[in-house]
């Protein structure tokens, strides 16, 4: 093997002087932090989480309170929904008038049939 360049050596031995600066000691885990028992993360968290149910609850109230019994029925459709007949272009030969239809009565209310008591 060739020798070792004065760079290599030069490198080779900062390294090694840095690893002995390093004892035992140093590489023990550090301690726990004693901050505060809440930090920014976790009252982000409970915010958010609180943030979320209260959207959610609103939403479901809504739902439900929209569907009240109150609420007036759909309008029936503007036109009869069954296919009319297909317009013809030959003019009519019909030259009577439109007749009309005759207006309708209520039906007459039958007599009642219950009886008096008399004394």
């Amino acid at each position: 093997m060739s020798t070792p360049s004065p760079i290599e050596e030069r490198l080779r031995a900062a390294l090694d002087a840095r690893a002995r600066l390093i004892d035992a000691h140093d590489l023990s885990p550090y301690r726990p932090p004693n901050g505060p028992a809440w930090g920014a993360r976790r009252i982000r968290r409970v915010v958010s989480a609180v943030a979320v149910t209260v959207a959610a609850a609103a939403a479901v109230a809504f739902l439900l309170l929209s569907g009240s019994p109150e609420r007036p029925h759909p309008a029936p459709p503007a036109r009869d929904p069954r296919p009319s007949p297909p317009a013809t272009s030959v003019p009519s030969t019909n030259t009577a008038p439109p007749t009309r239809p005759s207006p309708t009565f209520p039906p007459a209310t039958p007599p009642s049939t219950s009886t008096a008591t008399q004394r």
